[in-house]
């Protein structure tokens, strides 16, 4: 804790600057001025005496209302008592006698009532909210809250700390909750189109072949080309829709999967049969991997002179792809956008392929989805294009996506006309939005508009909070063995990238064989060229740190992986990169504990001395008796006592060591069953550092 003035001191705990002093000199800490500073052991100590006296007034409070209240009769006034003499008076002189009342008994106190249940509460309540919830008036909520030295209004939102002190202090208990969500009877679930994304190098003919799929393949009312700027779009085969995932390919696919959407089914990755596999085909192939989807492989431009798809389905096999014909199950399609050749082939391998994975989505509820991409529209304002994955979308739906929420204003597919409603695995382009979500951001239908941007505004504040208290990268080396140590991943990912090929399979073998028993180096992606933004994407989605290897990060990719916490390291010899992963993996083992024998001797006499207990009168045999040492008692073979050195003395004087031939006196810890004849075994524990 960073040092505090007394008058800050006093802001944080609640009190006046003189409530502090007092409260530091009753404590018997050295008197304080305003403006001194305080130690951490004076705040805490002063913070814990405020904490008791709390619960001291609020125990005493609940002893007070739980007391019955006293019996005792009202004294009468003046002029009762006047008239009750009278009254006496009279009687006496006719000779009757006065009935008195009989004293009204106390009715039998009612049952304890049951335990108040819990009130479920959540960070950022506004004080009405939290008015409402503690069945209090907003008034006595503010109070409380001047009481405690917040100055709070009718709407300000409370953190999650400020709401339970409240609550606290009002006595009620209650039951945190993360998010509300909406509880929905869904129906039974019924067959989805399956969702596909198209990823493969640059100029390999994605393009060419999704526009001879759109022309030739969708309904004759959506005729025409990609919509760049939808980001996905639904083409028919067998009168059957097929969802294609626009480019930017593996980009957008992996920025996705890096905020927990897990949208698409299928991965078509797509290879030019004349120039074979191309650094960006291998990344798309390392993307798709990390994800976990099926793969189907399209061999483009195979009508060309130059084409070998037989070199292709080889290099895809020393990859790790092995196709059908080449020992494995993957399918590969040789295909031609110029002449529609293995075009039917590959949208029968999605089918058979969507087939096998059984896809099915509930039509009924609200809508959730996943967006895809935003867009800001000079006439529309803000839109997004959003895949729904669950229930059915529809005009006027009020909806939330991250931070930001909104009412649907309009849907629209990739040629600008209106839909009317929207079912699961079907892009769309929703209208409406307060703000540009990103891509994978959530998007859900509420109940309200107001639910909407209440639950917006949650999300906001709770994301300011991570990003101000983030102190350390989120995916650093550090951050890794941390968790490695805890025992929550056994593994250290890594993406390579270097100035050519050689150096990247180089250093991609030398890394993989650093691995251990305990901790396994595991290389997701290595490639040639600068590290982009598509790496540092990769490395968030997978939690893995970046080795560059005679390259250096492009200024957006640098500028990412700064505000993502991505650690990106880069060297200029290899041996360097080794040895600094190989020290980094073994800074992850625990260190070897070892014993390391320091001296004997043997117990001469016991002594008994007050407020010491007993102590050794022994003689070194052999070695040194160090006074921090551990020790082990051993009789007749057998040890009987193993403890540590309290104290070591020659004579009357206090020593450090004591060394072979000369008496001394031990002190052992908890040890009351000494006896002469003893033997002392000294040692310590050396923590060595794994050296494999």
């Amino acid at each position: 804790m960073a040092k505090l003035k007394v008058f800050d001191a006093a802001r944080q705990l609640g009190l006046s600057s003189e409530g502090l002093i007092r409260v530091l000199k009753d404590l018997s800490f050295p008197p304080r001025g305003y403006t001194s500073y305080i130690t951490e052991a004076e705040f805490e100590a002063a913070k814990l005496r405020l904490k008791n006296e709390k619960h001291q007034f609020k125990d005493q409070i609940r002893r007070t209302r739980a007391a019955p209240p006293p019996t005792q009769p009202r004294p009468p006034s003046e002029s009762q008592q006047v008239a009750q003499n009278v009254k006496h008076t009279l009687a006496k002189i006719e000779g009757r006698e006065i009935r008195h009342r009989k004293p009204v008994r106390e009715t039998p106190t009612a049952a304890q009532p049951a335990a108040r249940p819990a009130v479920k509460i959540s960070a950022y309540m506004t004080v009405a909210e939290l008015a409402h919830a503690l069945n209090l008036s907003a008034a006595d909520v503010i109070k409380k809250c001047m009481s405690l030295g917040m100055l709070a209004t009718l709407n300000q939102r409370l953190d999650l700390e400020a709401v339970m002190l409240l609550a606290d202090e009002f006595g009620v208990p209650v039951e945190q909750e993360t998010e509300v969500e909406t509880r929905v009877e869904r129906g039974d679930r019924k067959p989805r189109p399956p969702i596909v994304v198209v990823m493969g190098h640059v100029d390999h003919g994605k393009t060419a072949l999704l526009d001879y799929i759109r022309k030739t393949k969708v309904v004759e009312s959506e005729v025409g080309r990609i919509t760049q700027h939808t980001g996905a779009y639904v083409a028919s085969y067998q009168d059957k829709p097929i969802v294609f995932l626009d480019t930017p390919g593996h980009e957008a696919f992996t920025a996705m999967r890096a905020r927990g959407a897990q949208v698409t089914d299928i991965a078509v990755l797509v290879v030019a049969a004349g120039e074979g596999i191309m650094p960006q085909t291998l990344e798309a192939l390392d993307h798709a991997r990390a994800a976990g989807v099926p793969i189907i492989v399209a061999i483009t431009k195979s009508d060309l002179a130059d084409a070998n798809a037989d070199r292709v389905k080889a290099q895809l096999a020393q990859h790790g792809v092995k196709v059908e014909g080449y020992g494995g199950d993957t399918f590969c399609i040789e295909t031609s956008a110029m002449t529609g050749q293995g075009v039917e082939a590959l949208l029968d391998a999605i089918a058979v392929l969507a087939l096998e994975l059984d896809l099915k989505a509930s039509y009924d509820g609200p809508a959730r989805g996943v967006v895809i991409e935003a867009r800001v529209d000079r006439g529309r304002g803000s839109i997004a294009t959003v895949l729904v994955e669950e229930g059915t979308l529809r005009k006027t739906d009020p909806f939330v996506a991250a931070e930001f929420f909104g009412r649907v204003r309009d849907l629209l597919d990739e040629n600008f006309k209106p839909m009317v409603e929207v079912t699961p695995s079907l892009p769309v382009q929703v209208l409406g939005f307060s703000g540009l979500p990103q891509a994978g951001d959530r998007f859900d239908v509420v109940e309200d508009e107001r639910a909407a941007r209440d639950m917006a505004q949650r999300r906001y504040l709770a994301k300011r909070d991570r990003i101000l208290s983030a102190s350390r990268p989120k995916v650093s080396l550090e951050a890794i063995q941390e968790r490695i140590a805890d025992g929550q991943i056994k593994e250290l990912k890594i993406i390579i990238k270097a100035d050519v090929s050689g150096s990247a399979e180089a250093l991609r073998d030398s890394l993989e064989g650093q691995s251990i028993e305990e901790v396994r180096v595991k290389v997701i992606h290595s490639g040639v060229g600068p590290v982009n933004q598509s790496d540092v994407l990769l490395a968030k989605a997978s939690e893995a740190i970046i080795v560059g290897f005679h390259v250096k990060p492009l200024t957006d990719a640098r500028q990412m992986a700064e505000k993502e916490g991505i650690e990106i390291r880069t060297y200029r010899i290899i041996y360097a990169a080794i040895e600094d992963i190989r020290a980094a993996m073994l800074g992850m083992l625990e260190p070897e504990k070892k014993e390391v024998d320091l001296g004997t001797a043997e117990v001469r006499q016991i002594f008994r001395v007050p407020k010491l207990g007993m102590i050794a009168g022994s003689y070194c045999t052999k070695g040194k008796i160090g006074r921090d040492a551990m020790v082990r008692v051993m009789r007749g073979g057998k040890e009987v006592y193993n403890g540590k050195v309290t104290s070591l003395k020659r004579f009357k004087d206090d020593v450090k060591e004591v060394e072979t031939g000369y008496e001394c006196g031990i002190g052992i810890e908890g040890a009351d069953d000494l006896g002469e004849g003893d033997t002392l075994e000294f040692y310590k524990i050396e923590e060595v550092k794994r050296t494999s």
